[in-house]
């Protein structure tokens, strides 16, 4: 299959063709999303940063595309070459590591501390321990499966991706078991890659939530800012810029404060994305072609215990 290049913000991006790699896809009539499936040797995404599971290169509804290519470059090993509602986990145990040690990344499995150099996501790291992978689909359901045994680290993680009946709405639903001798005691975000019909990210653009936001970051007074409840933009981003804001707040202990919007009034589309935990930690990202809330969840599993928490995306036109 050929690759098709194309002009988005002022960036060149030459799309991989969604044949060359395993993946499935799953349909409730109303939508339909292509998923990539794990597989270390033939699989789309092969790094170390984010889990492998529901990387999502394309979800359609009412004629419109919600995700899509928002990078130049490609290669399987390269940490951000992913796309769609992507979820990355901190390693509960990198900072104790010592160098030549094991750490944990759930959802990639136990890799190599190779120096005292910080955690670097952007870095590959030797994998030590992949785990199992196991992918069980239905029409409109895909479950992943990843089990690690390693003597620091073993759990049981189950991810499904379901689109409901009859609705424009889809269920991140999660469960980690903790397997091992030791406690799992860590953060979780999803990354949020939004490419709404191909975009520009600019003016088009509003994130907006349920309580004032607060708080400062790269960016902010140039490209975007923030007011009351809502991220706006001020103008198109251009290739090499970027918005980044690290710990926003305003959100209270609640779940009911994990409760984001993002619409693109251009394209005249949609999206609400909603979550049975409370906010830790918010950051905000964007660049030109891709707009990214990342909020971040506690995760917590005793031995012999499990964590469970689901995210849901409700999908619309303006």
């Amino acid at each position: 299959m050929k690759r098709i290049t194309y002009l988005l913000s002022g960036l060149i991006i030459t799309a991989m063709p969604l044949m060359k790699f395993p993946q499935t896809e799953i349909s409730n009539g109303l939508m339909k999303a292509t998923i990539y499936l794990p597989d270390e040797k033939e699989g789309y995404y092969r790094s170390t940063r984010f889990d492998w599971s529901g990387n999502m290169p394309s979800l359609q509804y009412k004629g419109h595309e919600y995700f899509g290519q928002w990078f130049s470059k490609y290669s399987p090993e390269i940490h951000d070459v992913i796309m769609g509602p992507v979820e990355e986990f901190v390693s509960p145990d990198f900072a104790d590591a010592k160098p030549g040690e094991s750490f944990l990344k759930i959802g990639v499995g136990i890799l190599t501390k190779p120096d005292d150099k910080p955690y670097a996501f952007a870095r590959l790291y030797d994998v030590q321990n992949r785990g199992k992978w196991t992918v069980k689909s239905k029409s409109d359901q895909i479950r992943f499966t990843h089990e690690l045994n390693d003597k620091s680290y073993s759990y049981k993680y189950e991810k499904s991706i379901t689109l409901v009946k009859d609705k424009p709405v889809m269920i991140l639903s999660h469960t980690l078991k903790n397997t091992g001798s030791k406690p799992i005691e860590t953060s979780c975000y999803d990354h949020n890659f939004f490419v709404m019909d191909n975009q520009p990210v600019g003016p088009g653009y509003v994130v907006r939530l349920p309580w004032n936001i607060t708080g400062e970051g790269q960016g902010l007074g140039v490209l975007a800012e923030l007011k009351a409840n809502e991220i706006i933009f001020l103008r198109n981003l251009k290739a090499d810029e970027t918005v980044f804001c690290g710990g926003l707040q305003g959100f209270g202990p609640g779940a009911a404060d994990y409760d984001f919007r993002i619409e693109n009034k251009i394209a005249g589309i949609g999206v609400r994305i909603t979550c049975d935990q409370p906010i830790q930690k918010l950051n905000f990202w964007c660049c030109a072609t891709t707009v990214c809330p990342e909020p971040y969840i506690k995760i917590a599993a005793a031995p012999g215990k499990e964590f469970k928490w689901t995210i849901t995306y409700e999908f619309y036109t303006l």
